[in-house]
């Protein structure tokens, strides 16, 4: 190798590992905590959370409440109401327990009300709403009809696979597992597994009988 190649080569390096360090640093300033001038902004914003850097689209803080301990990773979008400045009236409608973890580009966005209960857990890339477009009006494009607002409860002790959709008025119970890629809608019962499009119980835990597939109860009992 020439002196000028190993000269190039070397300056890349040292380029690269400038850029990593001025990254991480970007990324270590750029953190929303309680401290923070952003995080005061928020209804609540509990000691030892944090949205990681650099945030999605995050508006209507005033009507947002992250619990204790709770990290958001990079590129999450969480929001409430339809736009920045829109009036939700004098209480939170986006509610984030403690010891949460939301998943790398996430979505949560909030006009009524969201509940996440604590010690929840998502993979990336999670869409949760309380908000949906109608269709009654056959003749009036979809978009431009006014949506309908149902509230969304996820139970504590939640995990949310890679994907997922939870979609208006669902109500989760504690200590669910909602498998990679399904769309939750409606009722979804304590301790059980959901998979689908729409998701439905696949396993569920019963006490003294532990973990079993619903067909298998069913036939074991017929």
């Amino acid at each position: 190798m020439s002196w000028l190649a190993d000269f190039r080569r070397r300056r890349s390096l040292l380029t690269a590992n400038l850029l990593h360090h001025a990254w991480q640093r970007i990324q270590q300033a750029g953190v929303v905590t309680a401290a923070s001038q952003a995080g005061r902004r928020f209804a609540a914003f509990g000691p030892r959370s944090m949205l990681a850097f650099p945030v999605g689209s995050v508006y209507g803080e005033q009507w947002i409440s992250i619990g204790n301990e709770t990290m958001v990773a990079d590129h999450v979008t969480i929001c409430a109401g339809m736009a920045p400045g829109h009036d939700l009236g004098p209480d939170p409608v986006l509610r984030i327990g403690d010891r949460c973890v939301i998943g790398r580009g996430s979505h949560i966005v909030a006009h009524h009300s969201i509940d996440i209960g604590s010690d929840v857990f998502t993979g990336p890339y999670v869409y949760i709403t309380d908000q949906n477009h109608q269709y009654a009006d056959p003749d009036l494009p979809i978009g431009r009809q006014w949506p309908v607002n149902s509230a969304v409860t996820i139970g504590a002790g939640c995990w949310l696979g890679t994907g997922t959709v939870i979609l208006p008025g669902s109500r989760l119970g504690r200590n669910v597992v909602v498998a990679a890629g399904s769309v939750v809608r409606g009722e979804v019962p304590d301790h059980c597994v959901v998979a689908g499009v729409p998701a439905k119980v696949v396993r569920s835990y019963v006490p003294g009988d532990g973990w079993s597939r619903p067909a298998a109860r069913a036939s074991s009992t017929a």
